[in-house]
């Protein structure tokens, strides 16, 4: 892998802007999937999401600063993506955001690509359950293990607030497994 600099220098170079794309695509498509999967649940919702994303990173490359890192900034990308896309499905559902959440997780069980027991669908319905923040930094901390100075980057929230964030996720979805166990 080149380093990122030049990475970003030749994403923003005219004449190597489409190769530099093509390694862009190749270094990050899986783990922005993956990202993306986790907040909207769905397979299909997933690759349309993706695909917004990265022709909004194409789209947007050169107003790249560098303030950030390049995979800070993509993921940034892919969370607003991700979050736009379930809003405007709740919106033109009439349902509200948390509504959709609960909906698609009934639905995970006929998705083809989800390769979870009955654990995983509880877990997945925990994390549902949860504020849209607690969500994210759950699912990045624990799926993804992003560190918190990413994260920090990423959702422009201060490290501490993450952690705390983090840790109240923790143990609101320990609360629902352990009443879901009992039961």
């Amino acid at each position: 892998m080149e380093n990122e600099t030049d990475l970003i220098l030749q994403l923003q170079s005219d004449k190597t802007k489409e190769a530099a794309f093509k390694e862009l695509l190749t270094l990050y498509k899986e783990r922005l999937y993956w990202h993306i999967r986790h907040i909207v649940k769905s397979h299909d919702d997933a690759d349309d999401v993706l695909q917004n994303t990265f022709i909004k990173i194409f789209r947007n490359i050169d107003k790249f600063k560098g303030e950030s890192k390049l995979f800070s900034w993509m993921y940034r990308i892919a969370t607003n993506e991700a979050i736009t896309h379930l809003n405007q499905n709740a919106k033109r559902m009439h349902i509200t955001s948390e509504e959709l959440q609960h909906q698609t997780i009934r639905n995970l069980t006929a998705d083809v690509y989800f390769e979870g027991d009955e654990i995983q669908l509880k877990l997945q319905e925990a994390i549902a359950r949860l504020p849209e923040k607690q969500q994210l930094v759950f699912n990045m901390r624990y799926f993804e293990d992003i560190k918190y100075s990413d994260l920090s980057e990423i959702l422009d929230t201060s490290e501490g607030a993450l952690k705390a964030s983090y840790h109240i996720a923790t143990k609101k979805i320990e609360e629902y497994l352990t009443s879901y166990s009992a039961d």
